[in-house]
């Protein structure tokens, strides 16, 4: 099944030099032919059900078919043993939400015809018809079929429908479902026609709900109007023609629990016709257990500025549920890196399903599989670059859950340092400390090795004194070269030496070079940065002064700037720095085009459909091979803007982060939005996950980025370069 096909290298040039930034959406299609039987429909016996469907989409290795009975079915029994089906399976999950979860471990066309069998199923105790739905990966909503059971016990009158709250814990904030439930006669729902639910309290209401929050039949209503204990829900297209009614609440809607422990009922009103519902029983917590400040923070190393590992376990005394917020909030926002993968947290030993920062706060959200919980032990592992505190101290965590705040017992940061692994996210701080003695470089000097036009050159960097030590493998230097220098995504750190000592780690921000020292490097001592021409940075091809500036991340503020004569006879320093802040100056003509008659010795080349790269003459490897997508756009992996153009990149299943310098991509998998800082921009096709890889469109990137991209005929490759 397979769902790209080879393309003549004519095609892929073709491809690159026509890959537009905008496109129209692509139209996304649902599975059709739902159809939902089972072996036996007798009330309370376990039975096998058949579902058979054809796909709208493709379904990719990895991607998840949906199965949600009624939850008075009882799925106790299913498992992996449970399903027998046409197409390969990975692995089977019955979820929080009476959801059987299928991954599937192949690749299947759209337009397929599926059938599998679920077995073990029993069937509700009550005679009634039920509504059982199917979706995969690429639905957002549910296809339903009717299953009529027959011949079973009731325990409820029939003119009562279900209520299904996930908490029956008082005052506490809920999602709400009512029903399904069958119209009275002949009746059938209306667009535009009004349902009206009265709630027990009108305490249980905000004064607004969203009309996203609110859906009919599995589709978001058209409008909702809240007044005291009633909500008027105007009946969306989607629903138009259908005889029974399901209403559900999302928990954003912002309804509440009544705080009061006691039984209540729920009246819906349609066309004329009262349908009252079965009762629900709200009960006062259970638990009582959790203590502020009784939880112990555990870190793998607690010294002042180091890389650590946070582990806790606390109670709530509330449970905390699937696809719910578990806020964590550090001491500072310092400690908290702008990009984290879900990858490096687990909440009760399961990876969350999303987590994100904002300043000092980290939120996680539980995974549809979470088993709800009081009790939470939440990992935050080593890979997270998480760093403590600089200032040793006493400390405190705070962590909320189920809607409860609770602090952590103090923990202790020590005095001393230790140094982490090397960073792959630096960050400048923006409070220094203060110098310990006052430096002068006035007469600090930044020269060239070669001033020749558009050749690669030395640089020798002589800083007199440094207000604020720096710690080695921690800190670093920086400097900004203007417009007009190529300098490469990557440079190796034997080109690069501070004080005769080759440099612990190199990191390249567009223009701006990131020099780690090997050794401290203590306040008021000099400190000589000297890059050798192996660096690949090249000079510009306009003769000009062009100024060179260098700051440190321990310091706030520009140190010095220097102009360096290109094409001149001899370089020019003036006596003392003239810029204030880090600035680009460009030079006053434009750089000329870069040539295209030979690849750039700084560039990256791949082909399509092969699992590599070359970069400086060197192959490595690509985990999922780059391929045309459309006929018209080339998609990488992600790894290659990692890997070949050393550009800050962080992936999980679910999103992107590219960043160069202040400019920051941010993409979700499945989807043709991408962010560019704060702007949302259509890409030319969504980005795929492959086997866990991203599948990024590669002139998106190069375009917003600077990169410059060409095709090589000799080796049928493209390069990537800057």
């Amino acid at each position: 099944m397979e769902k790209s096909k080879k393309a003549l290298p004519i095609v892929l040039a073709s491809a690159l030099a026509a890959t537009p930034l905008v496109a129209v959406p692509q139209q996304a299609h649902a599975l059709t032919d739902v159809s939902i039987t089972a072996d036996d429909e007798e009330a309370g016996e376990t039975t096998d059900y058949d579902i058979e469907f054809t796909t709208g989409d493709f379904i990719d290795s990895g991607d998840k078919i949906y199965v949600k009975f009624d939850k008075d079915f009882d799925l106790d029994d299913v498992d992996e043993d449970s399903i027998d089906a046409d197409f390969d399976i990975d692995d089977v999950e019955v979820t929080s939400g009476n959801v059987v979860e299928i991954t599937v471990d192949e690749d299947i066309d759209d337009d397929e015809d599926l059938s599998f069998t679920i077995s073990d199923v029993v069937n509700p105790d009550d005679e009634d018809t039920y509504k059982i739905g199917v979706k995969t990966t690429n639905e957002t909503t549910y296809k339903y079929d009717e299953i009529d059971i027959e011949d079973g016990g009731s325990s409820s009158s029939d003119d009562e429908f279900n209520v299904d709250l996930s908490s029956t814990v008082a005052g506490e904030k809920v999602s709400l479902e009512l029903g399904d439930f069958d119209l009275d006669g002949s009746d059938e729902l209306e667009t535009g026609e009004t349902i009206t639910v009265i709630f027990p309290d009108e305490d249980m209401l905000p004064s607004s709900v969203s009309k996203s929050d609110v859906k009919v039949n599995g589709y978001a209503a058209k409008a909702v109007d809240v007044d005291g204990d009633e909500v008027s829900i105007d009946v969306p297209s989607g629903a138009d023609g259908d005889d029974y009614i399901n209403l559900e609440f999302l928990k954003a809607a912002g309804i509440s629990n009544p705080d009061t422990a006691d039984d209540y009922t729920f009246t819906v009103k349609y066309d004329g016709t009262t349908y009252e519902s079965e009762s629900v029983d709200i009960t006062k917590s259970g638990s009582s257990s959790a203590v502020s400040g009784n939880y112990t923070v555990n870190l793998s190393d607690p010294a002042a500025g180091a890389r650590s590992s946070y582990i806790f376990e606390a109670d709530f005394g509330k449970d905390l549920k699937a696809d719910s917020d578990l806020i964590i909030e550090f001491p500072s926002a310092e400690m908290v890196p702008m990009i984290l993968s879900t990858s490096d947290f687990s909440v009760n030993g399961k990876e969350p399903k999303k987590v994100g920062a904002i300043g000092n706060k980290v939120y996680i959200t539980t995974p549809t599989s979470f088993s709800a919980d009081s009790n939470v032990k939440v990992v935050v592992s080593y890979t997270a670059w998480i760093t403590n505190p600089k200032t040793a101290g006493s400390y405190t965590l705070k962590a909320t859950a189920a809607g409860k705040t609770i602090t952590s017992k103090a923990f202790t940061i020590g005095g001393s340092t230790v140094n982490p692994t090397t960073p792959t996210n630096p960050t400048i701080p923006t409070t220094p400390t203060a110098p310990t003695t006052p430096v002068n470089n006035s007469t600090a000097t930044i020269t060239l090795t070669t001033t020749a036009l558009n050749q690669a050159t030395g640089v020798n960097v002589a800083i007199k004194g440094l207000g604020v030590g720096l710690a080695k493998q921690r800190d670093f230097i920086e400097l900004v070269f203007p417009a007009g220098y190529k300098v490469p995504a990557y440079i190796a750190p034997a080109n690069i030496t501070v004080n005769g000592v080759a440099a612990n780690y190199v990191a390249v921000r567009g223009q701006n070079v990131l020099v780690y020292p090997s050794q401290d490097i203590p306040a008021a001592t000099a400190a000589t940065v000297s890059i050798t021409a192996a660096a690949n940075i090249v000079n510009p091809a306009v003769k000009n002064a062009y100024s060179i500036s260098v700051f440190t991340s321990e310091e706030k503020g520009l140190q010095f700037a220097r102009a360096v004569g290109v094409g001149m006879p001899a370089p020019v320093q003036p006596a003392q720095p003239t810029a204030p802040k880090p600035t680009t100056p460009a030079p006053t003509t434009p750089t000329p085009a870069q040539p295209s008659v030979t690849v750039p010795s700084n560039a990256a080349l791949f082909k399509v459909n092969a699992k590599t790269f070359t970069l400086h003459g060197k192959s490595y490897p690509l985990s999922q091979a780059p391929y045309l997508a459309g006929g018209n756009t080339t998609m990488v992996p992600a790894q290659f803007f990692k890997e070949a153009l050393a550009l800050t990149t962080q992936w999980n299943n679910q999103t992107v982060a590219i960043i160069s310098g202040t400019k920051v991509l941010k993409f979700s998998v499945g989807s043709n939005k991408a962010r560019v800082g704060n702007t949302e921009v259509t890409l030319p096709t969504p980005v795929v996950l492959k086997e866990g890889m991203p599948m990024i469109p590669v002139r998106f990137v190069t375009d917003n980025l600077g990169y410059k991209v060409g095709w090589d005929a000799k080796t049928s490759s493209v390069y990537v370069y800057r």
